[in-house]
């Protein structure tokens, strides 16, 4: 296995991987999206593309590039460049302020900023001054021979929490490894298509949804920014199959008058752990109704050999929960085959459980520890640590001056104590790599059958 674009590119060129749905006239009508298609083949080129121009810019194995933009396909195609390139993308939320728009660069030292025209305020406030726009890049003189072959130590990617702080690094490997474990939990395949309602600056849209669905050879529906007219829009035309998020984004497709008409063909909902019950239930009353809808022929093509795809969602909506962190996106996720309604109509598995959140996935081991750090056995109550190889490599370090570095600690207990919700659980270790487990300090109960249950 590999997370390299171009193996995929080279496999199924012709199959669609991105429609980028995003609106081409600024003030376009409700519910309008453009559908402008890229396959693999396309996206890859991208990358070469970008690639190239990074390296025009000095890029070398070992630097960091980070980019200030919405959601675009040039953000999935950085990535993969500096993969190419041996360098680390370190991708900066918009949604940040001037004032915490500060904080990743207290642990990023970066040797360039791309950023979208739309981010020119945001990007006066950071702390750097090189950066290009993205039209700028577009001009600059690409290298020819610019690929590095080598094995690169530094990170691939690096994500700050969402106040800016903390910022943790992901190598490759670590990326491939959420990957293989996000495509056995929900059983992500190459016949999967699926709308982004998080940034690709965040964990979620990122790590949990993006990167797997494209690993598997499926389709990303893209927008610049969520709007739930033009998500729903895309779902139905797309006949899209899985649906990630969080309570703002599924209370506001679920809002919509076009919810129930446009929601069939879903055929899975992962929640994130914070969601209620309420915001699921419109999503566990629909059944699959919608009719099928013009798609990409099996055989991959996305450049006009379509074909009649049929709609296999013909049982409820199976709705799992999952919680994870930046540090490790996804932890503990409930089965979606075990979270499908049972005949006589009750809620199989952990979803019976209230508040329950699931088992641990593949390829992360957990333990509950109690307020010594002494090893919780069988049922009980305790911080959650993890471990495994789908765990980030590393916090960032802070950089520069001792004063600063002491900033960010401060910044980073303020955001922990915020993320955690932890409001009866022992700090002092919280957000913290402890002899190669990292320490939540979220506190979770486990009952006799291995569920966790936040609490």
């Amino acid at each position: 296995m590999t997370l390299s674009l171009s193996r995929r590119a080279e496999r199924f060129p012709d199959r669609t991987a991105v429609v980028d749905i995003s609106e081409e006239r600024l003030y376009a009508p409700a519910e309008t999206i453009s559908e402008e298609r890229l396959t693999y083949g396309d996206l890859s080129t991208l990358a070469d593309w970008a690639g190239a121009r990074l390296s025009g810019l000095d890029i070398d194995p070992g630097d960091t590039v980070c980019l200030v933009s919405r959601n675009r396909v040039l953000s999935l195609a950085l990535l993969f460049a500096c993969r190419r390139l041996g360098a680390t993308l370190a991708p900066i939320s918009h949604l940040l302020t001037p004032v915490t728009v500060e904080r990743p660069f207290d642990a990023i030292d970066p040797e360039l900023v791309v950023a979208e025209p739309a981010q020119r305020d945001l990007v006066r406030s950071i702390p750097f001054d090189r950066s290009v726009t993205l039209e700028e890049l577009a001009t600059v003189s690409p290298e020819a021979d610019w690929r590095d072959e080598s094995d690169a130590s530094n990170p691939l990617l690096c994500l700050h929490g969402d106040g800016g702080q903390p910022v943790a690094g992901f190598s490759a490997r670590t990326l491939e490894w959420n990957c293989i474990t996000a495509l056995v939990t929900w059983g992500i395949t190459q016949d999967d298509v699926a709308p982004l309602v998080a940034p690709l600056s965040t964990p979620d849209g990122l790590i949990r949804v993006a990167l797997p669905l494209l690993y598997a050879g499926g389709r990303l529906l893209l927008d610049r920014a969520f709007d739930p007219g033009d998500a729903l829009t895309a779902i139905a035309a797309e006949n899209a199959t899985l649906l990630a998020g969080r309570t703002p984004a599924l209370r506001d497709l679920a809002a919509e008058p076009a919810f129930d008409d446009a929601i069939g063909s879903i055929e899975r909902v992962i929640a994130d752990s914070t969601v209620e019950d309420d915001v699921l239930e419109p999503y566990r009353e629909v059944s699959g109704t919608a009719p099928g809808t013009d798609s990409d022929a099996e055989n991959g093509n996305g450049n006009g050999n379509k074909s009649e795809r049929r709609n296999t969602n013909t049982s409820r909506i199976a709705v799992s929960r999952a919680y994870g962190r930046l540090e490790c996106p996804t932890v503990l996720a409930q089965s979606v085959e075990r979270n499908r309604e049972t005949p006589d109509g009750e809620r199989a598995d952990a979803q019976s459980v209230p508040g329950a959140v699931g088992r641990p996935v593949l390829d992360c081991r957990v333990r509950l520890v109690d307020a010594g750090d002494a090893e919780l056995e069988g049922a009980g109550t305790g911080r959650l640590q993890v471990t495994g190889p789908i765990v980030a490599d590393e916090r960032a370090p802070p950089v520069g001056s001792e004063s600063k570095a002491d900033t960010r600690a401060e910044t980073e207990r303020e955001h922990e104590a915020v993320e955690s919700d932890a409001t009866d659980a022992d700090s002092s270790a919280a957000g913290r790599f402890v002899d190669g487990w990292f320490d939540t300090g979220q506190p979770f109960a486990r009952d006799e059958d291995g569920r966790y249950v936040r609490r």
